[in-house]
């Protein structure tokens, strides 16, 4: 029975995807919910399943075609898979595991069976066939997934002489032109638009994160057997984030024409890097969550932004926004706004640094931390203010947890 697969219905806030991968090609055996499909939007990628076990009877938008919310995509033939298909299967899975067998006897590493086996079933067939190993293939899917044409085409190159060494003409200027992604296109606007757009301002400090360092140190090992959460650096900045935010509300607002909109909540966005480019998921209610939820919430993020699994309504939204740079290394630097918010707090790398301190040179690790915000809505008097709140709340972590 002939089944229409369709687009899933985007929210409102996305007006329509792109095809980024098919898995499955027309005459393929697909199991139910197995992903055939990949549609790539302005946020995330959104994955499409088999309604059931059957066939890809005719794709009807191909890779690289724009699709609209609920649009059909393919074609679905539903029913058993056919004995040809599933012996197909059985024998393609025999070959991975003697590909196993072999791999473990010999002299190759064993980490071979991962990779095969962690392949879709049309690519272990092909891997399997070709007698390739998938650790010599390069992926061109997303997220470096190998493709059946990866094989195909690695097949097809010339074998280099066993002896000699890879080499580039003398004075030869490669270059590679690839299409930018959605996202990444998407992202540029923001940041151009909120250059322009706005009348953006940095101020900075420093904060001297020994205090908080200790006390992690001293309960870090506890706090993770009570909570089975890692005692992070992070949780501390969005509870000091949120404690300011409700001492300096115009920092909590944000511009919509005409009119200012103060939020009675706390939603504080946390900026993560992911292979597909920035991405800013949300805490919600901040003010209501504990550190250990707050450091859950972060890392189940930073889980989600590696897999490709952050839904749209993991990043919608958000009243403030924390990016922290010293991940990568970053000294000091200037966050760009994540409009319609009013302001961003940028972390950076703890380095330690001879500071004085009651007339004494004391070595301490310090961080700069940089505040962008718009002038149209924050005044320096209040965004100076806002940037001293979280400094005095973290280097007294106390009055951050009794509330003083």
């Amino acid at each position: 029975m002939a089944t229409e697969i369709k687009a899933p219905v985007f929210p409102e806030s996305v007006a329509d995807g792109t095809i980024a991968t098919w898995h499955k090609q027309p005459g393929e055996a697909v199991s139910r919910d197995e992903v055939i499909c990949d549609i790539e939007t302005d946020k995330v990628v959104l994955e499409v399943v088999a309604p059931a076990d059957g066939t890809i009877a005719s794709i009807i938008k191909g890779e690289g075609d724009t699709v609209l919310s609920n649009e059909v995509i393919a074609q679905f033939e539903e029913g058993a898979v056919s004995g040809a298909a599933q012996t197909e299967a059985v024998q393609s899975e025999a070959k991975v595991e003697q590909a196993v067998v072999q791999t473990e006897a010999g002299a190759a590493p064993v980490v071979e069976r991962a990779q095969v086996a962690n392949q879709a079933p049309a690519v272990r067939k092909a891997l399997t066939e070709s007698g390739i190993p998938a650790a010599d293939v390069a992926g061109t899917g997303r997220g470096g997934r190998i493709t059946k044409e990866d094989v195909a085409n690695h097949q097809t190159k010339p074998a280099a002489p066993a002896a000699a060494p890879l080499s580039v003409a003398v004075g030869e200027r490669v270059e590679k032109r690839v299409p930018m992604t959605r996202l990444r296109k998407r992202v540029a606007e923001r940041l151009l638009a909120a250059t322009q757009e706005t009348a953006m301002l940095t101020t900075f400090n420093e904060v001297n994160m020994k205090p908080i360092m200790e006390m992690r140190a001293q309960y870090k090992d506890a706090f993770e057997k009570r909570h089975g959460a890692r005692l992070g650096f992070m949780s501390f900045f969005v509870k000091a984030a949120t404690e300011a935010l409700k001492r300096y509300p115009a920092v909590n607002a944000s511009i919509d024409g005409d009119d200012i909109v103060y939020h009675g909540y706390y939603d504080i966005g946390v900026a993560v890097s992911s292979e597909r480019g920035l991405v800013v998921p949300v805490l919600r209610d901040t003010d209501r969550m504990n550190y250990a939820e707050v450091e859950n919430g972060i890392r189940d993020f930073a889980y989600k932004a590696r897999d490709g699994k952050l839904g749209i309504e993991d990043m919608t939204g958000g009243t403030f926004t924390i990016t922290n740079g010293g991940t990568f290394g970053s000294l000091l630097s200037t966050p760009i706004l994540n409009t319609p918010q009013t302001a961003i707090l940028g972390m950076h790398k703890i380095q330690e640094r001879p500071m004085a301190v009651n007339g004494q040179v004391e070595i301490l690790p310090m961080m700069y931390l940089a505040l962008s915000y718009d002038h149209r809505l924050i005044d320096g008097k209040e965004a100076v203010g806002f940037l001293v709140t979280i400094k005095e709340l973290l280097e007294e972590p106390a009055k951050l947890i009794l509330d003083l």
